[in-house]
């Protein structure tokens, strides 16, 4: 078995359901102090963070990622426990197979023998792990990045490990994300006897007619690297549970994800104007995810792209779909940021599993990432 698997396999026998942390940094940090690495534990309430680093120059490379792992829904409806780390037909199962113990384990190994192979390497190499990104994420990597900059750490290269392939490894690389506003509005009626609307203000109806406005909202065309804005609704509650009763009032969470077109605080002034013109006695709390960002074409996407076909033998694609990532953080700061990781078809799915021959493959791009960036 290779050490990246092996690695993989000891992580996924961690059951580190967010924000439980379970030894998987200690795990991780032991095996980098052995080459050179410091270790500095972060911990923010009931959240595990490590700044590991080895170098104390520019520029900084920093490999990014999660530890914890989504809850596992009914455990007898997988095909294998999903702590343990089955491996079956050239298939490693588990919760975290894919999203994302197996990339920390591959870019472990491959510092390892990055270091091995170039111990007077340029600049320093970092990682910067969480046991809080599938959860709230308020103490994780937010928390650090904080930290970093009181400390004046600048970093210059960020690689998240996050799980990015559409069909094979390094098929697509992430470099931005959208940004992710959401909302919990609650509609505030007048309660009454269906059988005499006239003397009672129906939320409901209310609510749908402004959500119907709302879902045919075109709030932009996004552009050359973002899709356009879309908005979608959640959930929605309201209701006495009687069929004769107008309730008083209804609820709807909502999500937009936006592009670099759009503000979030222009996003939340078209709503609030719209609640405004329908005279909707109505509640809303905002929570804004992330703000949108991008990394354009430069010494960190070159450096993937020349590692996939190095190693892979493929040219890979540049995307900012899907949903958001720790990569939100660290972004402002100024860094290049950019998501490369195993196939993400499983990810959060009960049967959660990636292929075993493409962790070498992982591995061996990572490594080739930094020879791409460190190396003189």
């Amino acid at each position: 078995m290779n050490s990246t698997l092996e690695l993989s396999r000891q992580l996924i026998q961690k059951p580190s359901v967010t924000p439980k942390d379970e030894g998987c940094l200690q795990l991780i940090a032991d095996r980098l102090n052995a080459v050179g690495f410091t270790i500095e534990m972060l911990p923010f309430e009931d959240v595990s963070n490590a700044w590991i680093r080895r170098g104390s120059e520019s520029p900084v490379f920093v490999f990014a990622g999660h530890v914890d792992v989504v809850p596992t829904g009914p455990e007898d409806k997988w095909a294998y426990p999903p702590f343990e780390a089955t491996i079956d037909n050239g298939e490693l199962y588990g919760r975290g197979s894919a999203d994302m113990k197996t990339a920390i384990a591959a870019m472990t190994v491959a510092c390892e023998e990055f270091i091995e192979d170039y111990p007077d390497h340029l600049g320093s190499i970092a990682f910067l792990l969480t046991s809080d990104e599938e959860g709230p994420a308020v103490n994780g990597t937010v928390k650090v990045v904080e930290h970093l900059q009181q400390q004046n750490v600048h970093i210059d290269y960020c690689l998240v490990g996050e799980p990015s392939s559409t069909h094979h490894v390094g098929d697509i690389i992430k470099n931005g994300r959208r940004g992710s506003i959401g909302a919990h509005l609650r509609v505030i009626g007048k309660q009454g006897h269906v059988a005499y609307p006239h003397l009672a203000i129906n939320p409901i109806h209310q609510l749908s007619e402004l959500l119907s406005a709302l879902s045919s909202i075109e709030w932009d065309q996004g552009n050359e690297y973002f899709p356009a804005t879309t908005f979608q609704v959640s959930n929605i509650k309201a209701g006495t549970g009687a069929d004769n009763v107008i309730p008083q009032t209804a609820e709807a969470w909502f999500n937009l994800r936006f592009s670099t077109e759009i503000t979030a605080e222009e996003i939340k002034q078209r709503i609030e104007n719209l609640l405004s013109e329908k005279k909707i006695n109505h509640e809303i709390a905002w929570r804004l995810s992330g703000q949108p960002f991008l990394t354009p074409e430069g010494k960190l996407v070159n450096a993937c792209q020349q590692a996939i076909a190095a190693v892979a033998g493929r040219n890979t694609a540049l995307s900012t779909a899907g949903g958001t990532s720790d990569g939100r953080f660290i972004a402002p700061t100024g860094a290049e940021v950019v998501e490369l990781g195993v196939v993400n078809e499983t990810i959060h799915q009960i049967d959660e599993h990636t292929n075993v021959n493409e962790l070498s493959v992982l591995k061996d791009i990572y490594k080739e990432v930094l020879k791409q960036l460190l190396i003189d």
